[in-house]
């Protein structure tokens, strides 16, 4: 069944779709990877006096700052190329290992990190909205015209990822060794079958045709975005100093608000959560597929059931459960008692180390709010109080996360524009990009790697 999350973030998703099309003429739209990747920005003029009025109020404090960005910005290049760099070694040498890039998206999907949608919604409007506006407060105070602002929307097209789907469709339906379909998969939106994104990815490549003879938009806006627009031209004839203060304020703000965000969590909405909630077991958030099901899905126990004892030992913390299943042996039989019923569970061997138990199933810590504080405060407070927690925590991940991505030494990346201009002076031009272009290829390859590892593992 597909959650709440789910369904608004498709509604979104659908709603950004008909904004695009509806404004088709108003984008400007550039095609990076044909029939696969597009990109699109709505211009507009929206923040560009606020940014004025604060680079004439603060000039000097906020030039300061652009020039401690480009410190930060140098270390947090090496930072995430090295630890880009080592994950790959890890990756090969440890198959158990976590790849150290994914996609972040509210889609729960092998290969993606997944963030709830509200949550996911709320911290790329901030996390874009802060890293824009910095790059147009420290170029304005470098007395540099910025053009516009505006939204932008990162694309993929419906005939090159249409195709994608059903290739890996039929892949799973060939590996299955289920060759039929079966359209009740289609009725109930079994969006965990190949059947169902058989159709939606031969959906895609039809609508595709489709929109071409309707001079349509043929792609979905996955990800939306911010941009500030300097003025480029000017911007080169900058000295390095100013530009790469520029280039460095969207990740160095970023970072930055990940602290800030990290300090509020630490000394003011931890201290509260941890009053209002306890633990209460542990919560089955999906089955884990196989070629056959895994004791979990067999047994019958239900995605959202909280596992709360295993044979008599109580389970309210992950660690619990996973201390119990250390101790036993594959095809042991253990009693489980869920919020639901009890169930006879026979375990599995692990499938990345045989001799350990396996029970098939996707684990998340359970907590509820405390007896005490319900009946005090009742439930909708404490409730929000936790929200806004998981928000804050979120916040600080992804700032810090996009924040270090945007470091990576990649051509259109911040990272990759400071370093061309490094480049620029250690070598001459010419010379410096042939330098720039094979180090940014590099480190695309291994972005790619990671990517490819979180898909196919």
């Amino acid at each position: 069944m597909v959650d709440f999350q789910t369904v608004a973030a498709i509604i979104f998703l659908v709603i950004l779709t008909i904004f695009v099309l509806l404004k088709r003429k108003s984008l400007d739209t550039k095609q990076i990877i044909p029939y696969f990747l597009y990109f699109s920005m709505y211009k507009t003029k929206f923040g560009l006096k606020l940014m004025d009025s604060l680079a004439k109020k603060h000039k000097k404090l906020t030039l300061y700052i652009g020039y401690m960005g480009i410190l930060v910005g140098f270390v947090g290049m090496v930072l995430i190329s090295y630890a880009l760099i080592s994950n790959i070694y890890v990756l090969f040498t440890k198959p158990e290992a976590s790849p150290g890039v994914g996609l972040v998206l509210p889609f729960k999907a092998k290969g993606v990190f997944y963030v709830p949608f509200f949550y996911w919604i709320i911290s790329i409007f901030i996390i874009a909205v802060v890293h824009e506006f910095a790059h147009g407060l420290i170029a304005r105070a470098n007395n540099l015209k910025v053009k516009s602002s505006g939204f932008a929307f990162l694309g993929s097209g419906f005939r090159g990822t249409g195709l994608v789907i059903v290739l890996i469709s039929l892949y799973f339906k060939i590996r299955n060794q289920n060759l039929f379909f079966d359209i009740t998969k289609l009725i109930y939106l079994d969006y965990y079958s190949p059947d169902f994104w058989l159709v939606i990815g031969i959906a895609l490549v039809l609508l595709s045709f489709i929109k071409s003879r309707l001079s349509l938009f043929g792609y979905i806006p996955v990800i939306p975005a911010a941009f500030v627009e300097p003025d480029e031209k000017e911007l080169r004839k900058r000295p390095h100093k100013e530009q790469l203060s520029v280039f460095a304020a969207g990740p160095f703000s970023n970072i930055a608000m990940a602290f800030l965000f990290v300090l509020i969590i630490l000394f003011v909405l931890a201290p509260i959560t941890n009053a209002l909630i306890e633990p209460n077991g542990v919560k089955i958030t999906d089955y884990v597929k196989g070629n056959e099901k895994f004791p979990a899905e067999k047994a019958g126990i239900k995605i959202g059931d909280v596992v709360q004892q295993v044979d008599d030992k109580p389970t309210p913390y992950i660690y619990n459960l996973s201390t119990v299943l250390r101790s036993k042996k594959p095809d042991d039989v253990v009693t489980i008692k869920t919020t639901k019923s009890i169930y006879e569970v026979k375990l599995a061997s692990n499938p990345e180390n045989e001799s350990l138990a396996y029970i098939g199933a996707y684990l998340e810590q359970s907590t509820k709010i405390k007896d005490s504080v319900r009946e005090n405060y009742g439930g909708l407070l404490p409730n929000i109080l936790v929200w806004l927690s998981g928000l804050f925590v979120f916040l600080y991940i992804l700032n810090l996360g996009i924040g270090l991505f945007n470091l990576v030494p990649i051509g259109p990346l911040d990272g990759g524009r400071m370093l061309q201009l490094i480049l620029h002076k250690m070598f001459n031009k010419e010379k410096g990009d042939k330098v720039w272009y094979y180090i940014g290829m590099f480190f695309l390859i291994l972005i790619l790697i990671n990517i490819t590892f979180a898909f196919v593992r």
